[in-house]
């Protein structure tokens, strides 16, 4: 594996410079995090903290985390979580971030640990270099309160709805989460207490000038909980006229659209409040239940990277929305292992990637393969912006329709 720039080794870091990793990343990303939220950020990394050095100072810092990633069919696919990349200021363009990319890369292929890595970008075009291609987006929402707008669907007035202190009622919320998790590509779980303890995290911090974290539950008949929602409320009582606070949904899932239906409403209708903020999948039922769409005022984001480590694992792994016999031809400069022809054989069932002779049908990089992975971005898309060549007339229309998600990919936390 390699592991060392030029002058900057990259290391895993020691029990002895995890203060000196936090301060830089407090220095990277102009925070000031209590010392909670690094201990909680060093928990979730559980020793896979990693950095650059320039002699004994530490100059630059990564990691990432290890999840089962939902891709395309229901499945989910080992999937490295790369995050806290940052390089000092001072150090600029000295191959540091390189070398660290390089380390972790390498060292995914070579322990065959995760044929997929994902993160979400600070700068977006700083991972390109690296074979990382927009692979989710998302809507940001800003909904005026009222729920008259919100269309009313069979079953949805049948639910308890109760307030529910967000630690006692994880568990049951959980369940909901996990009932949702396999059926959207680019889900995660949330495994272990470090990260049970990220989704309930209530400092200041983590505030964000808004106030506690507070739940609401759906209950059926029997009392299972069928939704739930984790918010905060900003406070604004500036406007002598009425109350102007605001509604910040940090998780809203239901077991089934009556249930998620239930919760929206409730969250739409709180008392004093005037807006409600969310961010939500590009397709999320609720765009097509507002009656004026208008309301939502969606702002797109872009949200996960993806990029592919081993392409035989990493597209075998996935299911496809059509028969697909595809030879494609791959030029991977920065994971070189990957560069030549594969031939795809997959279907809903199941999927086979292997190393071929026969010609190419398909020319792409890394970037595009990673952008059409997940399913949310066609690879016919990729094709008329120039970034797929087609070699065998018909072979761009039948990988994009294998390729292609009917739920639109989307990660349901940081990391």
């Amino acid at each position: 594996m390699s592991s060392n720039g030029a002058y900057h080794p990259i290391r895993p870091i020691t029990d002895d410079e995890v203060q000196a990793y936090t301060a830089h990343l407090d220095l990277a990303f102009h925070e000031n995090p209590p010392q909670e939220a690094h201990d909680l950020a060093m928990r979730l990394l559980g020793g896979r903290a990693i950095a650059g050095f320039d002699g004994a100072e530490l100059v630059g810092t990564g990691g990432d985390h290890v999840f089962e990633l939902t891709v395309p069919g229901g499945v989910t696919v080992r999937a490295a979580g790369v995050s806290y990349i940052t390089v000092k200021a001072t150090h600029r363009r000295r191959g540091i971030l390189t070398s660290m990319m390089r380390y972790q890369l390498d060292g995914l292929h070579e322990r065959g640990e995760a044929p997929v890595a994902i993160l979400e970008a600070s700068e977006p075009a700083i991972y390109g270099r690296f074979g990382y291609g927009l692979g989710s987006q998302q809507f940001e929402l800003t909904i005026p309160r009222g729920d008259n707008g919100l269309s009313r669907v069979p079953g949805g007035d049948k639910f308890q709805l109760r307030m529910a202190d967000p630690l006692q009622a994880y568990e049951r919320c959980q369940e909901v989460f996990e009932a949702n998790r396999l059926g959207r590509p680019g889900m995660l779980p949330r495994a272990g207490d470090a990260w049970h303890d990220s989704a309930l995290a209530d400092h200041d911090f983590a505030r964000d000038g808004a106030g506690p974290l507070r739940c609401v539950v759906a209950e059926d008949a029997a009392g299972r909980a069928v939704g739930f929602a984790r918010y905060r409320i900003k406070e604004d009582w500036d406007n002598p006229a009425r109350p102007d606070c605001k509604v910040r949904a940090k998780e809203v899932y239901g077991r089934d659209l009556a249930s998620y239906v239930a919760i929206w409403r409730f969250l739409l209708d709180i008392d004093l409040t005037s807006e409600i903020h969310a961010e939500v999948p590009t397709d999320d039922p609720l765009l097509f239940l507002l009656a004026d769409p208008r309301q939502a005022v969606p702002r797109v984001q872009d949200e996960l990277y993806v990029r592919i480590v081993d392409v035989d694992r990493a597209l075998a792994a996935r299911r496809y929305a059509a028969p697909v016999d595809v030879v494609f031809e791959i030029s991977d400069t920065f994971c070189a292992w990957n560069t030549g022809r594969w031939r795809l054989r997959g279907d809903a069932e199941g999927a086979v990637c292997e190393r071929t002779t026969d010609p190419a049908d398909l020319v792409l990089g890394p970037r595009e393969l990673g952008t059409a992975y997940l399913g949310g971005f066609s690879l016919a898309a990729l094709g008329r912006a120039g970034r797929v060549e087609e070699l065998r007339p018909g072979a761009l229309a039948e990988a994009s329709r294998a390729f292609v998600s009917d739920v639109a990919p989307w990660v349901p936390f940081g990391f």
